[in-house]
């Protein structure tokens, strides 16, 4: 990695601050993104090689907002090498029991930001001739989880959009990793929404027993620069083992996320 400029999304904490500290370490160039300046410095005061880090706050829920920063600042962007879609919001909520604007807020940011802001980071990508995107999306991106409707559903069409774009690409030195992590140790089921939009304030069991962020975060460069497609990261069961069983035993598995302890 070293060499690379790398822009990072929701870098002022969890998983996008994981992978800073382990992309500085190798020798990338970074930008963080995130809706507080402050947060990203948190993240900046981390890292071996602050001067080689640039913070450019961004919030992916204003898309005008994106359009504006990245024309801006399109002497410096036009040069990323790689850029990682990881900003996100979880959700803990009955689907009876979630308001609509809370669907709205969850695809906006998690689905629609992202989109907006890789549609223009594309177009430079197609002027270089190279490029690579990487989509921090979950294992909830692939099968449907209790109380995470909108969360699974905003991840199920980066899914759907990036393997059209990749598809579309094929012709093209432009990379797509799609990373699915499983049950990390971070906060974001206690930043998560809850079905009034109010935060669910409270850290999942499984989330507090999850993978350490620092290994996921090494785990993910790796896949990074090996190029992968596709890449589940975290827990045997639910970054290995459910994935399998939904993909040949669908009726299955069903029963079994029905039943399953999940929160």
């Amino acid at each position: 990695m070293k060499g690379k400029k790398i822009w990072i999304t929701g870098a002022g904490s969890g998983i996008g601050r994981a992978l800073a500290i382990a992309l500085d370490e190798q020798g990338a160039s970074l930008i963080l993104s995130g809706r507080t300046k402050k947060t990203l410095q948190a993240t900046q005061s981390l890292l071996q090689r602050k001067d080689d880090c640039i913070i450019l706050p961004l919030d992916l829920g204003k898309f005008e907002e994106i359009e504006t920063m990245y024309h801006a600042h399109h002497d410096l962007l036009k040069n990323v090498d790689i850029l990682i879609n990881n900003a996100g919001i979880s959700q803990r909520s009955l689907v009876e029991n979630t308001t609509f604007d809370v669907y709205k807020k969850l695809i906006n940011i998690n689905y629609l930001g992202t989109v907006r802001l890789s549609q223009l980071m594309l177009k430079d990508f197609k002027i270089k001739g190279k490029g690579h995107f990487v989509i921090i999306s979950s294992t909830a991106g692939k099968f449907g989880v209790p109380l995470r409707s909108g969360y699974s559903a905003s991840k199920f069409a980066l899914h759907g959009f990036f393997e059209a774009l990749r598809a579309e690409l094929v012709e093209e030195a432009i990379d797509i990793t799609m990373i699915c992590p499983g049950f990390i140790n971070t906060d974001i089921s206690k930043n998560a929404l809850s079905g009034d939009g109010s935060l669910h304030g409270t850290k999942d069991e499984a989330q507090s027993n999850g993978m350490p962020v620092e290994l996921m975060a090494k785990k993910t460069v790796a896949a990074i620069k090996a190029k992968k497609s596709e890449y589940f990261v975290g827990g045997f069961r639910e970054a290995h083992l459910a994935p399998f069983v939904s993909r040949f035993f669908p009726n299955l598995f069903r029963k079994i996320i029905a039943r399953s302890k999940v929160t």
